[in-house]
């Protein structure tokens, strides 16, 4: 048997096929590139069209693989924060806001002044922020009111696919919560949101856990898809959470470290009732059992990229010469704010800064620079976590990390931890088998721990430097937004 996994993420959607034991299957790996539309205004959107368009051509491709017959579930997993407005036949009337879009800053000034910062953080898991629905809906009321009111719903990219498929679709927990307005109690929209949104709960979804099926594909997608028409297709769950799942990090002492577009730090805990949340972190779900606390932020592989084709770096064995360098050798001090801020400060207009440039200064020096950078924002997240615990252990993964060795010792070092390197090349996509496989009962979420392909070690030479680093990166910081 196999599981069909569509994977919708920040830079691509793909489609990839598993089997009972969460590994991927040789050769059943569809891939479709996208791009969000970035705009020096803040925005950070995409067009529905594009995505479904790229979701439904993965699933075609996928189907000709020669086990495409033995597809007993679909599962699927997204980047989450996102929003479109739907019409009554469900077709979108807005393009997809994405959690990155910043051009909400104000409107979430105007809601700090109407709401308990403090409280909502408790009851939502979130904090007022251009990342989440609240700002970005009182936005799109005030700047799109044509637009607003014609929307009969506001959804996810998820919902959105499933409901063109079925015809209806709830939203699952774990997507609801990356919104900031799932009350973690009583896992419904929060009133407090609702009443100062002046938003009818109708307007949004139906929630639900994960694992409800979805059975009864349109006339159309049943013809074209014949062999799913019966195959139980599990609701989209955040991506953040399936990564946890995918590094076997569901247990409260193991804490999972991804990087890709973006980067996070997560951590799970098994509990009735919502544990408190740290100041600067958020907590989501992965289902109605398992919270997911950690922090995130907007930084990650994408200022790696745009550092390398604006310095015009083409080096050869660049990671190489990365490793060469002495830790915090360049004497530069960066904020790697390029798309505003998210954990653990959360300053929507924030924006990235360097200080220390000589002439001297090299593009090597400035790229060593943004990636300590970004390491260093991660320690801050991993503190918060208790990452330094006796029993904590990191688990990292994602692109960015495997793909550089220089920039997983630049991370240890700043964490001051051993970062225990997975070999799995789909770790989110990987997740989200697994919880399939949990949902038709064959599998428990501990049954599959990752492949580790290494483990890096903090130097305490690089400890020391980029303690030092760190102070410095503070004060900067402290200057401008404090």
């Amino acid at each position: 048997m196999t599981v069909l996994i569509l994977d919708i993420g920040s830079s691509s959607t793909r489609a990839i096929l598993f089997n009972e034991t969460a590994d991927p299957i040789p050769d059943a790996h569809i891939s479709i590139p996208h791009q969000f539309e970035i705009e020096p205004s803040g925005a950070s959107y995409i067009d529905p069209l594009i995505l479904q368009t790229h979701a439904e051509q993965c699933i075609d491709d996928i189907l000709r693989h020669s086990q495409a017959d033995t597809i007993r579930a679909v599962g699927m997993t997204t980047f989450v924060g996102n929003v479109l407005g739907i019409d009554t036949h469900q077709r979108p009337v807005t393009p997809v806001y994405t959690y990155a879009d910043t051009r909400s800053a104000d409107d979430a000034n105007i809601l700090k002044a109407k709401i308990d910062l403090q409280a909502q953080h408790q009851a939502t898991g979130c904090l007022l922020h251009t990342a989440y629905l609240p700002a970005r809906l009182h936005w799109i009321r005030r700047t799109f009111p044509k637009a607003y009111e014609s929307a009969e719903q506001w959804i996810d990219v998820g919902t959105y696919l499933y409901r063109q498929w079925f015809g209806d679709a709830p939203t699952s927990y774990s997507v609801a919560a990356w919104t900031g307005m799932l009350n973690r109690a009583a896992l419904n929209w929060d009133v407090k949101w609702l009443e100062t949104l002046a938003l009818s709960a109708e307007k949004l979804p139906m929630l639900t856990d994960y694992d409800q099926r979805q059975r009864g594909l349109t006339f159309e997608y049943a013809a074209r898809w014949s062999v799913l028409s019966e195959v139980p297709f599990f609701l989209a769950v955040g991506d953040g959470a399936a990564a946890n799942v995918g590094s076997g990090c569901v247990g409260g002492a193991k804490i999972a470290l991804t990087m890709g577009t973006t980067a996070a730090l997560r951590r799970v805990y098994r509990a009735e009732f919502p544990p408190p949340v740290p100041t600067g972190l958020w907590s989501y779900r992965v289902r109605r059992d398992l919270h997911l606390i950690g922090g995130a932020t907007t930084e990650g592989g994408s200022v790696f990229q745009w550092m390398r084709d604006t310095l015009r770096l083409d080096i050869h064995d660049l990671d190489e010469h990365l490793l060469a360098l002495e830790p915090d050798q360049h004497g530069l001090t960066m904020l790697p704010l390029f798309a505003g801020e998210r954990s653990p400060g959360w300053r929507a207009d924030a924006t990235a800064a360097i200080t220390g440039m000589r002439l001297s200064t090299s593009p090597l020096d400035i790229l060593q620079a943004g990636m300590e950078s970004i390491a260093l924002r991660l320690s801050l997240i991993a503190e918060q976590l208790h990452a330094g615990d006796e029993d904590a252990k990191i688990v990292a993964g994602g692109g960015a990390i495997t793909a550089s060795r220089a920039w997983s010792q630049m991370i240890a070092d700043a964490i001051n931890m051993p970062l225990h390197i997975t070999e799995e090349k789909e770790i989110t996509a990987r997740g989200a088998a697994i919880l399939v496989l949990s949902a038709l009962g064959l599998a428990d979420l501990n049954d599959f721990p990752p492949k580790i392909s290494r483990v890096v070690e903090p130097r305490p030479q690089g400890a020391a430097a980029m303690r030092r680093a760190r102070e410095r990166q503070t004060a900067l910081y402290r200057t401008l937004y404090d």
